[in-house]
């Protein structure tokens, strides 16, 4: 199961699947614009929270960062989980520490399972050059 699985089954089968926001509201034949999925979530009342981007360093594949896109009800569910920890405490400090959270629970589910089963291929690196490398 990759990373952004698993980020998704965080959320278990109440919550919406996280759906890559579109562009541009499409048109229909009748020129309505189609709602986002945030869109329509607020109008369920239901939590929603969004991947949009991933920025990777081209150096340092191993670095990047996220950019999130959440709903009122999503940020509630949060505070009332116990994420956020000071009064006023600004949104994004409430959802950057819960997304935190759910990436070191990623690592150590990683580690544990490494640690049962010591067989499990480790990722290599290997220079090649001319800033190219090979990984296995």
């Amino acid at each position: 199961m990759g990373f952004l699985d698993r980020i998704r089954n965080a959320f278990g089968t109440k919550q919406p699947p996280v759906a890559a926001p579109e562009a541009k509201p499409k048109k229909t034949r009748s020129s309505k614009p189609t709602k986002t999925a945030k869109e329509l979530a607020d109008e369920r009342g239901d939590p929603y929270i969004s991947i949009l981007s991933v920025e990777l360093d081209p150096d340092n594949i191993g670095s990047g960062a996220f950019e999130l896109d959440w709903n009122d009800k999503f940020l509630a569910q949060l505070v009332r989980a116990g994420y956020q920890l000071k009064p006023n405490e600004p949104e994004n400090v409430i959802v950057d520490r819960w997304f935190q959270e759910i990436c070191r629970n990623v690592v150590l589910e990683t580690y544990e399972q490494e640690q049962a089963d010591p067989e499990i291929r480790r990722v290599t690196r290997r220079n090649l050059g001319s800033g190219r490398s090979e990984v296995s």
